[in-house]
């Protein structure tokens, strides 16, 4: 089915496909195909609890689906386009999804359609987060906006536009009042969002940043870069507190589209997922890479969401979610939907 990739070959991919080039080793990959519950490409994916993935798609639904019994427990329809981004609500029992339609929508489990609307912003949504309690979601957008809307009522509180501000990621700042954002402009801000004011920047980067991450003690953040042929696609670590970079992980051969802090394990651990088709696990502290699996097929990959136990859920273009198992440095395919 699927086999560990060494951490120590180096290994050449042909950008679109992700096959090896110029005659270097081949090295072994995982195959796994199966059932798909979405007709194009998965983009992004949340956590509810193990066992149960969302998933937003390109297809424009959004779904819930029990990976551990192979059963899809909701799919939600409503937007008129693609799916960008989804999160859930563990406080409100909301799911939530942006669209290239301009909207967000609120979800709720058994219910097909959206409790609620978020009317605003000017172009496609691609980025949504909510504060610890639900009662605030975070959104960013292509019309270089960010904004705070109350999640009871629908409406925007208050919103920051900055020109050339493309929006790629927003993420909660845990026990704050402040939200961390990466755009197209290559920039790392941080907000306020009772005033919506950039209250701290970081060193400006030399490619895209696509996503990012908080670790669970508020410490450190993740960003990851777009790039090609090896050039930028890493992964950052930064000290939150200070602004300070501390790592950048390198390795991947093409953009970086995801990051993510993997829960607590004997050793601090950080994931990432590229377009060229392949996982990263890296050690947070040393940067080493632990160990990378590539998806052969996939196209790239564009999410990933990890839970207790070394469970690794990843989104495709062409292989829909990928389920993963990560023990020591070993990676085994175990389903796919």
């Amino acid at each position: 089915m699927g086999k560990l990739l060494s951490k120590r070959k180096t290994l050449k991919y042909d950008r679109q496909e992700g096959n090896q080039v110029d005659g270097e080793e081949v090295l072994e990959k995982s195959t796994m195909t199966g059932p798909r519950i979405h007709s194009d490409a998965v983009v992004s994916l949340a956590s509810l609890q193990p066992g149960l993935c969302i998933s937003g798609s390109k297809d424009k639904t959004i779904a819930l689906y029990d990976y551990q019994n192979g059963r899809l427990e909701d799919r939600w329809t409503g937007h008129d386009r693609e799916v960008t981004k989804v999160t859930y609500g563990a406080s409100c029992g909301g799911i939530f999804s942006a669209s290239r339609d301009k909207t967000i929508k609120m979800w709720q489990r058994g219910n097909s359609h959206s409790l609620r609307e978020f009317i605003g912003h000017d172009l496609v949504v691609t980025a949504i987060h909510l504060n610890e309690d639900n009662t605030l979601l975070c959104s960013g957008s292509r019309d270089n906006s960010v904004r705070i809307w109350d999640v009871e009522r629908g409406t925007c509180l208050c919103q920051n536009n900055i020109p050339q501000n493309l929006v790629t990621d927003v993420k909660w700042i845990p026990g704050t009042e402040q939200v961390l954002q990466t755009g197209e402009d290559k920039e790392v801000r941080i907000y306020d969002t009772r005033t919506m004011t950039v209250v701290r920047t970081f060193t400006k980067k030399q490619y895209i940043q696509m996503s990012c991450d908080i670790s669970p003690d508020g410490n450190y953040c993740l960003t990851c870069s777009n790039g090609f042929g090896g050039n930028g696609c890493e992964a950052t670590l930064w000290d939150l507190k200070t602004s300070a970079l501390i790592h950048e992980f390198k390795g991947h051969r093409e953009a970086v589209e995801a990051c993510i802090f993997l829960p607590s394990s004997e050793q601090p651990l950080i994931a990432t997922v590229s377009r060229d088709c392949s996982v990263r696990i890296w050690n947070r502290d040393s940067r080493e890479c632990i160990c990378d699996f590539y998806l052969s097929g996939s196209g790239p990959l564009t999410s990933l969401i990890a839970y207790e136990g070394g469970s690794l859920l990843v989104s495709t273009f062409n292989m829909g979610i990928q389920v993963l198992k990560l023990q020591g440095s070993v990676i085994t395919p175990k389903a796919c939907f």
